[in-house]
């Protein structure tokens, strides 16, 4: 499958969308969950039209996967918009205790208007959103101290809505992970199925591999040469570099042809655990507005 064809809705997200606009008169502001390697296409775009108006909290997830200089010229960018920034690695856990303080500060006007009307104490409603395998559950799980979201590896889960409490005066609204019905940009199709959002399944995983090796080939040469140990030539195309690692790790079948289906798996697996380096594939000068 062509990835400038991938078109995708699962039931399940038109349902969450509705929900969405459903839900969104009783929060008091957004927490939108990025992946701060790909912070654009990470991004689904129907989120400004569904929550106008409400204060935006963007978490930058998977910092330690992402460039450090790149994370923080996005946060400034994010910031620029006039919305809340909160750096996080949800996984390990980093940034997720400052959440509470952090919406707190963005929302200290209103819990200011509620005082002088005597509701101290109201308790603060946040709607969190985020794509299939952003990250979101295991943020939430994070944040409130305890295993209550539903953290799932495979993208495009159905899960149902749910509560989840952080402290006395605070809780958080999950909801299911939702994308939009057609990547228009190739390249946001590609960064979505680099980092997982997309299953691997929907599309050729070789195809897939090969695009992403050349694009780190062209971009970060330097940390393919030295994790597969093989020489990047000029012609190259990501196939032939895909080959030649197989061929160095050995992975050979009958008649010495290279298991490229296998390294394949290797090099994805190995970008998305960053044992590759740590890689942003979307600047701020990549924005199209």
């Amino acid at each position: 499958m062509q990835i400038e064809n991938l078109s995708w809705f699962p039931g399940h997200m038109t349902k969450t969308k509705r929900m969405i606009v459903a839900e969104i008169k009783n929060m008091d502001a957004v927490c939108e969950i990025l992946d701060a390697r790909i912070p654009i296409s990470s991004r689904n775009p129907d989120v400004d039209e569904m929550t106008a108006g409400k204060p935006r909290l963007i978490v930058l997830n998977r910092v330690d996967q992402a460039d450090p200089k790149e994370t923080k010229r996005w946060s400034a960018y994010f910031r620029g918009k006039g919305y809340a920034v909160l750096e996080a690695n949800a996984k390990g856990g980093a940034g997720t205790n400052q959440f509470a303080a952090v919406v707190r500060e963005l929302l200290k006007d209103k819990l200011a208007a509620y005082a002088e009307k005597g509701q101290v104490g109201r308790t603060i409603r946040v709607m969190v959103l985020g794509i299939p395998n952003v990250g979101k559950s295991t943020f939430i799980n994070k944040v409130a101290h305890r295993k209550t979201a539903k953290a799932e590896d495979r993208p495009g889960v159905t899960r149902t809505k749910q509560w989840v409490p952080v402290d006395r005066t605070l809780e958080l609204l999950d909801t299911p992970g939702i994308l939009w019905p057609k990547f228009d940009d190739t390249s946001v199709g590609l960064h979505l199925a680099f980092t997982g959002a997309i299953k691997d399944d929907v599309m050729d995983l070789e195809e897939l591999a090969s695009l992403l090796m050349e694009y780190l080939g062209k971009h970060y040469a330097e940390a393919i040469t030295t994790r597969y140990k093989i020489e990047i030539e000029e012609e190259d195309s990501g196939y032939d570099l895909l080959t030649k690692a197989g061929r160095k790790r050995g992975f050979l079948m009958r008649g010495g042809e290279v298991d490229t289906e296998r390294m394949s798996r290797i090099l994805l697996d190995e970008y998305r655990e960053a044992k590759l380096g740590n890689f942003t594939l979307e600047t701020v000068e990549d924005l199209k507005e």
